[in-house]
C-alpha cells in the first residue's frame, strides 16, 4: 500500500494528512496560516509535511493543493488573492525542504481530483466538471482521465464566466461574472437585498442579524431558510438558478459524465441543490432524448483538499 502525504493551503489554515490508495486519511494535522508572510507560508508547509513524513517514514511524496493559480509547469504561484505569494517557486522549495518529490496544484483542481477518484464522481472513468460555491466560485476539469489544466495551467476558472451582460463588477475586472451570481457573497448580498426590500418575508433572518439586514450573513441565511423564511429561501433559489444555468452551459460545452456541485454553501443541501438542479433540467430540455451528465453534491467535504492532493502525488 502507497502512501502519500497531502497539504491544503488557504488563507487561514494549512491542513495535511497521510493518504493511503483507498483514500483512507491515516493521520491529520493543521497549523495557520501567515498569509501575510510568503516565507512563512512557505515554510509552514514545510514543518507540515515533515512532521508527517517523520510520523509516516514510508510515505513516497507530497502534493499541495493551494487557493492560487499555478503555472503551466505545476511549479511556481504565479498570484494567491488571499496569501501573499507572487512569483513563489513552491514546489521546488518544498521538495528540497522535505525531501519527497512534490506536486502543486490549484486548491479547486484538488478538490475536483479528490471527488473524481474517492467521491460523487468516482463512478466515472473519463469526465466530470465540479464547481465549488463558497466565498467566490472555482472550479476542476477532469477529461479523458486526467486533470485539464490548460495551456498555462490556470483552466477551470468557472466562476468568471460571464452570466449577465453588464452586470456586478467582478474582482477579476469584467462584469456579470458567475462569482457575483452563484457565490457565497452572492448569497448575502441577494438577502440582504430582499430583507430590505420585504421586512414582512424576512423575519426570521432580521431576527437573528438583531433587526440589521446588513448584519445579515450566509449561516443566518441557511439558519433562517430551514425554518422556512421566505427571503432567505428566495435567496438560495436566486443562486441556485444562476448555477443551474452554469452547469447547463458546462454540460454543453463538456458533455461530462457527472456534474458535482462542491464548496461550503453545498451544506444548505436541498435548499441550493433543489433550485440548480430544476434549472439544470429546464435549461437543457430542449435536448430531448439526448443524455445529459447528472448533478451531485460532493461528497469529500473538508478532507478533500488533503485527499486529491495526496492522490496527485502518487502519481508523480
Amino acid at each position: 500500500m502507497t502512501l502519500t502525504i497531502g497539504v491544503d493551503v488557504g488563507g487561514t489554515k494549512v491542513a495535511g494528512g497521510v493518504v493511503d490508495d483507498l483514500g483512507v486519511v491515516l493521520t491529520q494535522i493543521r497549523r495557520e496560516t501567515p498569509a501575510d508572510d510568503p516565507a512563512g507560508t512557505r515554510d509552514t508547509i514545510v514543518a507540515v509535511a515533515a512532521e508527517l513524513a517523520a510520523a509516516h517514514p514510508e510515505a513516497k511524496a507530497v502534493g499541495i493543493g493551494a487557493a492560487a493559480w499555478i503555472d503551466a509547469a505545476g511549479a511556481t504561484v504565479l498570484f494567491a488573492p488571499n496569501l501573499a505569494w507572487r512569483d513563489e517557486p513552491v514546489r521546488d522549495y518544498v521538495a528540497k525542504a522535505v525531501g519527497l518529490p512534490t506536486v502543486l496544484e490549484n486548491d479547486a483542481n484538488v478538490a475536483a481530483w479528490a471527488e473524481f477518484r474517492y467521491g460523487a464522481a468516482r463512478q466515472a472513468d473519463d469526465s466530470m466538471v465540479m464547481i465549488t460555491v463558497g466565498t467566490g466560485i472555482g472550479g476542476g476539469i477532469v477529461l479523458n482521465g486526467g486533470l485539464w489544466r490548460g495551456a498555462n495551467g490556470i483552466a477551470g476558472e468557472l466562476g468568471h464566466i460571464q452570466s449577465v451582460n453588464d452586470g456586478h463588477p467582478c474582482g477579476c475586472g469584467r462584469l456579470g461574472c458567475l462569482e457575483q451570481y452563484a457565490s457565497g457573497n452572492a448569497l448575502v448580498r441577494f438577502a440582504r437585498a430582499g430583507a430590505r426590500q420585504e421586512p414582512d418575508r424576512a423575519g426570521q433572518l432580521l431576527e437573528l442579524a438583531g433587526g440589521d439586514a446588513l448584519a445579515i450573513t450566509g449561516r443566518m441565511i441557511t439558519e433562517a431558510a430551514h425554518g422556512g423564511d421566505g427571503v432567505a429561501r428566495d435567496a438560495f433559489a436566486q443562486i441556485g438558478y444562476w448555477l443551474g444555468v452554469a452547469m447547463a452551459d458546462l454540460a454543453q460545452a463538456f458533455d461530462p459524465q457527472v456534474l458535482v456541485v462542491g464548496g461550503g454553501v453545498i451544506d444548505a443541501g436541498e435548499l441550493l441543490m433543489g433550485p440548480t438542479e430544476r434549472t439544470y433540467r429546464d435549461q437543457l430540455a430542449q435536448r430531448g432524448r439526448f443524455p445529459v451528465a447528472e448533478i451531485k453534491a460532493a461528497e469529500t467535504g473538508n478532507t478533500a483538499g488533503v485527499l486529491g492532493a495526496a492522490d496527485l502525488a502518487r502519481r508523480i
